[in-house]
């Protein structure tokens, strides 16, 4: 490819444009990272491709992604918009930190909020110019490599595309308030619990293979359902049923119960999951060791 570019046609700036959706995975989002409009953002791209006289991005599920040569491109590219962010700082008198600029994390509600929110606000105090996004969803890690810098996810990566690593294990039990299980037999068993309300997920919207409750409990389907996990906590709370919750989650509820039917509790794990060509960035170095150390240090209440 090198051999065929007219390197006096490349322009640098045009690399950062092309970060920018990798990065956010949309051209609307990219334009706003570079205080341009869209038109401009994809015009810059196609300018690009056409001085590479390669495709760069293409249509995913979840947006815009980039290609296999496109990843070849934006790989060496990127310590261009780390220096461009380093110089902006070293023109502001803040320190040359190498974590700074903005980072985007997914994961889902429950651990995003109880798990990561403290993770990162105390990396923030050692990196005051790092700013955080963060997005919740509970769903498998099927994200294509863009419009995150960092993803926590349940289960094993579908793609192979992905840098991935445990971060991990936790534990699901089945709790119950006590004016529920006041106003009803206490079940013991699988077929007690059938006869029960159940709270989990919203089956039909459910991204979470892992999660699917026919596996870990046949024959019991949930019939208080929600795809946010604080508001299954509280329905829970409330009386509206036995839900099956995280550990971590439910015993901020000491009024909460398990409920023991004779079957193990699901065991699940987080994966931690980066695009490979990011993995050298120091925020993403940064931001994965405050998330390894926020586990190991309360590892606990996972179980």
């Amino acid at each position: 490819m090198s051999a065929e570019v007219d390197m006096r046609r490349l322009r640098a700036d045009d690399l950062r444009y092309l970060l920018a959706v990798a990065n956010t995975g949309r051209l609307t989002a990219a334009a706003d990272a570079l205080g341009v409009d869209h038109t401009t953002v994809s015009r810059r791209i196609k300018v690009l491709e056409k001085v590479l006289k390669v495709r760069l991005l293409e249509r995913g599920a979840d947006g815009w992604e980039l290609t296999e040569v496109g990843r070849a491109v934006a790989e060496p590219a990127r310590p261009i918009q780390e220096a461009v962010e380093r110089a902006a700082l070293a023109a502001s008198g803040a320190s040359d930190d190498a974590v700074a600029g903005n980072f985007r994390i997914t994961a889902p509600d429950g651990f995003g909020t109880l798990f990561v929110v403290p993770a990162l606000q105390r990396l923030r105090e050692r990196h005051p110019n790092l700013n955080i996004e963060l997005i919740t969803a509970t769903r498998n890690l099927i994200l294509h490599q863009s419009g995150f810098d960092l993803a926590v996810a349940v289960g094993e990566p579908a793609t192979g595309r992905l840098f991935a690593e445990k971060l991990a294990d936790y534990s699901l039990h089945l709790f119950a308030s006590a004016a529920y299980l006041e106003r009803h037999d206490v079940p013991t068993s699988v077929e007690d619990l059938r006869r029960h309300t159940v709270v989990f997920y919203v089956d039909s919207l459910l991204q979470v293979g892992d999660l699917d409750l026919t596996q870990h409990l046949p024959g019991v389907m949930a019939r208080f359902a929600s795809t946010n996990i604080f508001a299954q906590l509280e329905a829970v709370r409330v009386g509206a049923g036995i839900g099956i919750l995280p550990t971590f989650l439910a015993s901020r509820a000491p009024e909460l119960q398990r409920v023991d039917v004779g079957v193990p509790p699901l065991r699940l794990a987080f994966t931690l999951a980066a695009r490979r060509d990011s993995t050298s960035r120091p925020a993403v170095r940064a931001v994965r060791q405050a998330l390894h150390e926020e586990v190991r240090l309360r590892r606990r209440e996972l179980d």
